[in-house]
């Protein structure tokens, strides 16, 4: 298709890491510079609260807004009733209020980005920076009487939107940002040997395999926690993480930290819970499954 081959084209320009990059660092910078405050900010904006990703959520406002006032400028001006213009222009508003906070919120999720998502998220990003400025004009104009030049100007934004939107669904649905990446489908029901106990040590993290699923282990005296290994943000390797006192583990990739006890989300980015699993000791072995 052409849009496939339009967005492995885009994912191939080399000369966007550097912009992309920088955007990068200074987007994580700010976060880490305003330390805690900083941290819940970021939080909020990933979903953490909200315990599912907030960007998709918010950047339906701003298409359906727009997708209403594109209708109502048909409508208008096939009918001449004034009063679908009116409804055109406060839809466009709407759109555009509610533009800032899908912006914010998806630079949250794509600081996390590496390779051809990160480029293509770029893009997303900055066409959508076009369109907003688009129905900005477009409701200036509107609103100076220049009302066909903003139909005109609205109808351009549209497009682009349009574009971007199918850009966004991309990296859902073909690069899974910001899908699940710990789905519990497949991780064993029954209890399943993983390792023998005498081999697992005291206070460090150990990977093993559960049918296929791994898992990573940690021994606190006598108890064993057991957690999917595999983070639920972006696939990051928990098992290679840092160990807290307070039996919570943070991802090597982007900083998600996870409780043992319960998988909950003690820091984003991720907005998923982390798989627990029951564990128990048979004949020397530790053998793990899905909890209940």
């Amino acid at each position: 298709m052409v849009m496939d081959r339009t967005i492995t084209v885009m994912g191939r320009q080399e000369w966007l890491k550097p912009i992309d990059s920088a955007l990068q660092r200074a987007i994580s910078g700010a976060f880490q510079a305003a330390g805690p405050v900083g941290m819940r900010i970021k939080d909020i904006l990933n979903g953490v609260w909200l315990g599912h990703p907030l960007h998709p959520a918010l950047s339906d406002v701003p298409i359906g807004s727009w997708t209403a006032a594109a209708v109502l400028d048909v409508l208008e001006a096939t009918t001449g009733r004034k009063e679908l213009g009116t409804g055109a222009d406060a839809a466009i508003g709407v759109g555009l209020a509610a533009a800032v906070p899908a912006a914010l919120t998806g630079l949250a999720d794509w600081q996390y980005l590496v390779g051809r998502p990160r480029r293509t998220g770029l893009v997303h990003g900055l066409l959508n920076i076009g369109a907003t400025a688009l129905y900005t004009t477009s409701l200036l104009l509107r609103r100076n009487g220049a009302r066909s030049a903003g139909v005109v100007t609205a109808s351009m934004g549209y497009s682009m939107v349009l574009f971007t939107a199918y850009l966004g669904g991309d990296l859902v649905y073909r690069d899974r940002v910001p899908v699940n990446h710990a789905s519990t489908e497949g991780m064993p029901r029954r209890f399943t040997p993983v390792m023998a106990e005498a081999d697992l040590p005291e206070g460090q993290l150990t990977r093993v395999d559960a049918q296929g699923t791994p898992v990573v282990l940690l021994r606190r005296g006598e108890r064993i926690y057991a957690l999917a290994a595999t983070c639920s943000h972006l696939g990051g390797p928990l098992h290679e993480g840092e160990l807290h006192d307070d039996n919570t583990v943070t991802c090597p990739w982007h900083g998600s930290t996870f409780a043992f006890e319960n998988g909950h989300i003690i820091h984003g980015p991720a907005t998923i819970e982390q798989p627990v699993f029951e564990t128990r000791v048979k004949d020397g072995q530790i053998e793990v499954r899905l909890a209940r």
